[in-house]
């Protein structure tokens, strides 16, 4: 069995630990964050060993694998650590945020032997692998336009949004993924918009909470995403992808598909699910089982380093934009 340790015990590292402990495919040997609380309590849940040395930790030699789920600022560091002492290496998102770091860190993960996985669980969802098989099979024509909604429930703490490099790498950078996966080709120009309009704290802090981004690719396509760190209704994940001969939606989960129709209301249906650690609950396990299952097969990773530069670079010319109120080339 594939010997795994995660790195980072707070929200990410508990949904990577539970998966792994659940999963057949690996045995999870331990659990390591610097907080010494968190790593107790996660490892008693799920029955491995704690740890507060998370760099000893990825080097024991009972470790085949490592997932990072530790604070963005250490994922290079750990991931470059796991690779050159020969680990299999998932991590999650962005890899970092400065774009020439990234990307020496890129040439170094695609080295052969490297065996690296970006964690961008959204392409591992059900209803979005479904999308993708439908429009890899002809069932819209050629493929014109994308359009992406993501809106969280409530904005994160003061304190997370002064270290997650904002708005466009932290939550939207899951959007430029998937608008690369699903138009499959890449955007040459970002047009951006970003106001602050839920916290004014959040713009004292330097960043924004509503996006809107417009991209185009080479053959003319088109993707539009908006962002917002606020929904009243719940979390709103939507995607609708438009053709020639037709269009795809993948609408919201909700606990049910109940609706009510009565004197004072019709169509009622149930709130929406909470947030992402309910909507991607599947996708999670899912991503985890295909890290395993292409490391048990030593086949290709399915989501690449260069994935992860990709969404990054397309983050940094949202950015750009949006400060400049000019269309950016990438």
């Amino acid at each position: 069995m594939i010997g795994v340790a995660v790195l980072g015990a707070g929200r990410i590292g508990k949904i990577h630990a539970r998966n792994a402990a659940a999963n057949p495919r690996c045995r999870l040997v331990a659990v390591a964050d610097p907080v010494a609380e968190l790593a107790r309590s996660l490892a008693a849940e799920v029955g491995c060993e704690a740890s507060t040395d998370p760099k000893g930790t990825a080097s024991r030699a009972d470790v085949d694998a490592i997932v990072i789920g530790t604070p963005t600022d250490s994922h290079i560091e750990f991931m470059l650590g796991g690779v050159r002492q020969g680990k299999a290496v998932l991590c999650e998102k962005p890899i970092g945020l400065d774009i020439k770091t990234v990307d020496a860190a890129v040439a170094e993960a695609s080295k052969p032997g490297a065996r690296v996985m970006i964690a961008f669980n959204r392409r591992f969802d059900p209803s979005a692998a479904a999308l993708k098989r439908a429009i890899a099979a002809g069932e819209i024509g050629n493929l014109r336009q994308v359009v992406i909604t993501s809106r969280d429930p409530g904005p994160p703490p003061l304190s997370y949004i002064a270290t997650s490099g904002g708005i466009f790498h932290d939550m939207m950078i899951h959007d430029f993924d998937m608008a690369r996966w699903l138009l499959d080709e890449e955007p040459i120009e970002v047009s951006a918009m970003a106001s602050c309009l839920v916290d004014p704290a959040i713009g004292k802090a330097g960043d924004h909470d509503t996006l809107m981004v417009i991209m185009r690719t080479a053959s003319g396509r088109q993707c539009h995403i908006n962002n917002c760190r606020q929904a009243v209704y719940g979390y709103d994940q939507r995607f609708e992808v438009f053709g020639s001969a037709g269009m795809l939606l993948n609408d919201n989960l909700r606990p049910s598909t109940i609706r009510r129709y009565n004197a004072g209301e019709t169509e009622a249906r149930e709130p929406l699910l909470n947030f992402f650690l309910e909507r991607y609950a599947d996708a999670y396990r899912l991503e985890l089982d295909a890290f395993l299952q292409a490391v048990e097969s030593k086949s290709a990773m399915p989501v690449t380093v260069r994935d992860g530069r990709q969404a990054l670079r397309l983050a940094d010319a949202a950015l750009e934009s949006a400060e400049t109120g000019r269309s950016v080339r990438v």
